[in-house]
C-alpha cells in the first residue's frame, strides 16, 4: 500500500512539473511568439536572412513591397523606393523602422492558433498609413539635404508623410564599406534622432510661463539686443525689438523676452514642462520606442544656461516625432491621439482611435493664438500656424526648423520639418513644408 502511495505521489509530481513546464513554454510562446515567428531563424518566412513573404502597401493601396518568383522586390518607381526606405525597410534588415523588420510578424501573418503559417505560404498584406506619393514630394524638396519631413493627422494619429535623408535605393543599395556614421543611410531620423530645436522650443517656454506666470501677458520685456546675466551675454540675433510683449515676442521671435521667462520660471518647472510634453523623453511609434530628448536640469536658476534652454538652445535635445506630437496637440486643442504608421485593421479600426491630453485646453488655445503670424499663411487658403526655429551649432550651420499644424477642421495635420545644418528655419524648412503641404491639400 505505501508503494502504491509513493508511486502515485511521484506519478503527481511529475504531472505537476509537467503542467508547470507547459503553462512557462505556453506563457513564452503568447509573449514571444511573434518575435520567433519574424526572427530570421525561421525559414518559412525568411530566406538567406530575407523576409520572403508579404506585401507592403501605403494608405492608398500603392505596392512598396512585394514578393516576384520568391524574391523580395520593390515599388517599380525609384524615387518612391527612396523615399519611404525609413518605413518599408530594406533586404538586409539594417532599417529597424522599415515595415520588413518592425512589422515583420504582422507580414509572416503570425497568430496565436496557426503560428506563422498561411494557406498559400504568401504572408499577410500590411497596409501603412503613408503616402507614398507625399513622402516623394518631401523627399525632393529636401533636394539631397539631410533632414526629416512629418506629417500627421492631428486628429487620428496617423502619420501621412515619414521622410529622413540621407536615403538610399533599397533595390540598389549601397556598398556597406562606404558607409560612415556621419553618413548612415539606415538611421530614421524622425524617430531614432534628437537635435538642438533652436526657437521652436519658445512653444514650451511660453506654455510654461502662460500656466505659472500670473498676469504673463500684461508682461513688458526690453530688447536691446542683448541681456547681461552676470558676466555673461544673451544675445537676440533678430533685435533689438525695442519694449514687446510675449505676443508680439512670439511673432519676432525674441530671444531676451524667452530668456527671461526662463529666468523667471526657474530650472525646475522648464525641466518638468519638457517632460510634460514627452520632450525629454521617449514615446513609442507603432511598437518602436523614439530616440529620447534632453534638457540639462542642472543649468543653474539664474544662470546664463538656463537663458540659453529658453531658446532652445545650451543643453536641450528634441526627437522630431515628439515635436510632432507637441505640435499637432497645440491644434488639437490640447488633445494628441497616438502616432502611429501601422495602419489601423480589424476590430480596432472600428473604434475611435485612444487620445490623451498633453496639454491644458487653455493652454492650447493661448499658444494658438501666439502662433497666429501673418508670415506663415504661405499655403494658399489655409490658416498655418507655426514656429521656425534657427538651431545654433558650434562651429557648423545651424539645424532649420519649421514646427506647426494646419488650424482649418478639414484639414487636421501637425507638421515638422528639420534641415540639419540647413541655415535659417525661415528660408530653408519653411519652403520645404509649403511644398508638402501644398500637395497635401491638393491631393
Amino acid at each position: 500500500m505505501r508503494k502504491v502511495k509513493s508511486r502515485s505521489f511521484s506519478i503527481l509530481i511529475l504531472v505537476a512539473i509537467a503542467i508547470l513546464g507547459m503553462g512557462f513554454y505556453v506563457g513564452r510562446y503568447i509573449v514571444f511568439g511573434s518575435q520567433w515567428a519574424s526572427a530570421p531563424f525561421n525559414q518559412t518566412v525568411f530566406q538567406r536572412g530575407i523576409l520572403n513573404v508579404g506585401v507592403v502597401t501605403d494608405r492608398n493601396g500603392v505596392i512598396l513591397a512585394d514578393v516576384t518568383d520568391g524574391r523580395r522586390t520593390f515599388a517599380s518607381n525609384a524615387d518612391v523606393r527612396r523615399s519611404t526606405l525609413h518605413v518599408v525597410g530594406d533586404l538586409e534588415g539594417n532599417v529597424g523602422t522599415g515595415a520588413l523588420t518592425a512589422f515583420a510578424s504582422d507580414l509572416a501573418g503570425f497568430n496565436l492558433i496557426t503560428g506563422s503559417y498561411s494557406l498559400f505560404g504568401s504572408g499577410n498584406k500590411v497596409s501603412l498609413t503613408i503616402d507614398s506619393e507625399i513622402n516623394t514630394v518631401a523627399h525632393r524638396a529636401l533636394n539631397g539635404r539631410r533632414g526629416v519631413v512629418l506629417v500627421s493627422n492631428y486628429k487620428t494619429g496617423e502619420i501621412l508623410c515619414m521622410v529622413s535623408n540621407p536615403s538610399f535605393d533599397p533595390a540598389n543599395p549601397p556598398d556597406a564599406s562606404t558607409i560612415s556614421e556621419l553618413t548612415d543611410p539606415y538611421v530614421n531620423h524622425a524617430i531614432q534622432s534628437s537635435f538642438a530645436p533652436g526657437s521652436t522650443f519658445k512653444l514650451v517656454t511660453a506654455a510654461a510661463a502662460i500656466e505659472q506666470i500670473n498676469d504673463v501677458y500684461d508682461y513688458i520685456f526690453e530688447c536691446t539686443g542683448s541681456l547681461e546675466i552676470g558676466n555673461d551675454t544673451l544675445i537676440c540675433r533678430h533685435g533689438p525689438h525695442g519694449t514687446l510683449d510675449i505676443e508680439r515676442g512670439m511673432r519676432v521671435s525674441c530671444n531676451i523676452v524667452f530668456g527671461e521667462l526662463a529666468l523667471l520660471l526657474g530650472t525646475e518647472v522648464m525641466a518638468e514642462y519638457t517632460g510634460k510634453f514627452d520632450l525629454s523623453g521617449s514615446i513609442s511609434v507603432s511598437g518602436i520606442r523614439t530616440a529620447s530628448g534632453r534638457f540639462d536640469d542642472e543649468a543653474a536658476d539664474g544662470s546664463i544656461f538656463l537663458a540659453w534652454s529658453g531658446i532652445g538652445q545650451h543643453e536641450i535635445e528634441v526627437c522630431p516625432v515628439t515635436m510632432l506630437q507637441f505640435a499637432g496637440a497645440i491644434g488639437n486643442e490640447g488633445r494628441t491621439a497616438r502616432l502611429h504608421y501601422l495602419k489601423r485593421t480589424g476590430i480596432s479600426s472600428l473604434f475611435p482611435p485612444v487620445s490623451g491630453r498633453l496639454i491644458s485646453r487653455e493652454t492650447a488655445v493661448h499658444l494658438n493664438g501666439l502662433l497666429d503670424i501673418p508670415e506663415n499663411q504661405t499655403v494658399s487658403g489655409f490658416d498655418i500656424r507655426a514656429k521656425t526655429g534657427t538651431a545654433q551649432i558650434d562651429g557648423r550651420d545651424p539645424h532649420a526648423w519649421y514646427v506647426g499644424y494646419i488650424a482649418n477642421p478639414d484639414y487636421p495635420y501637425a507638421f515638422v520639418v528639420m534641415v540639419e545644418h540647413g541655415g535659417s528655419g525661415a528660408s530653408v524648412a519653411r519652403p520645404v513644408a509649403t511644398r508638402v503641404l501644398q500637395a497635401i491639400v491638393n491631393r
